[in-house]
């Protein structure tokens, strides 16, 4: 049985809290408040911060019962953060590791562009949202298969602006809050303010692109179908 549209929305809404509140929030605060001397220190505080994160997203993983791509890269980049923090490498190499993650997902879905299996399918055309085969079938019947799959390439390539965006904001951000050396109370207290950051800074704006690149797919699907989106959405039981 599907759960109803309102069990849904407060499923997502406690699931983007929960997140935001074990992946930044705690982290940021551990880091900017807790980690001096008079506490738990410049190490301990850097190891109880992102074991945090770490920890949520190994029992989302759990919880899922399958491996989700995105989750398993968020625990391996908190993890080469913290690795390169406690090796007290130059925080330049967390730069390149903030813009590498994001700039290997938008290389990846560029690619796959000119692949079988775009992944921008994965992204847009969730299964478990549409009816794929039902709008295909529509598609059909007013022969604009081809025409979808051109706007299908045109957010695929806007989806893979987002993740660039992503990439060269978070250098940025990196590069202009980790002045310190790693291994000292300042180093965390700004990865902590990097942390707070990255939302308003960088996710917001990735976010905004990945929207539209949302909001023009979905906009053609009623424009190439002569349908409204909401019939080829699968019903709640």
């Amino acid at each position: 049985m599907r759960s109803n549209p309102e069990q849904q929305a407060s499923k997502k809404s406690s699931g983007f809290l929960s997140n935001l509140l074990i992946n930044v929030v705690i982290p940021a605060v551990i880091l900017s408040k807790f980690s001096g001397e008079a506490h738990l220190g410049p190490v301990w505080g850097l190891v109880v911060a992102l074991a945090f994160p770490v920890c949520f997203g190994v029992w989302d993983l759990k919880r899922a019962g399958k491996v989700n791509f995105f989750s398993v890269l968020g625990v391996i980049s908190v993890l080469l953060t913290g690795g390169i923090a406690l090796l007290k490498l130059d925080a330049e190499y967390i730069a390149i590791k903030e813009a590498a993650i994001p700039g290997a997902i938008g290389l990846a879905v560029l690619i796959s562009q000119y692949t079988r299996y775009p992944l921008v399918k994965k992204f847009i055309l969730n299964g478990d949202l549409l009816d794929t085969t039902k709008l295909y079938q529509a598609l059909e019947q007013r022969a604009n298969t081809a025409l979808f799959e051109k706007k299908l390439a045109q957010s695929g390539y806007l989806v893979a602006a987002s993740f660039f965006l992503s990439s060269a904001l978070n250098y940025l951000l990196a590069k202009i809050i980790l002045v310190s050396p790693p291994g000292t109370t300042a180093f965390n207290e700004e990865l902590g303010k990097m942390t707070w950051l990255s939302y308003p800074v960088i996710v917001l704006p990735s976010m905004l692109v990945l929207f539209f690149a949302i909001w023009f797919m979905f906009s053609s699907i009623g424009k190439l179908t002569g349908q409204d989106l909401e019939s080829f959405m699968h019903q709640a039981e």
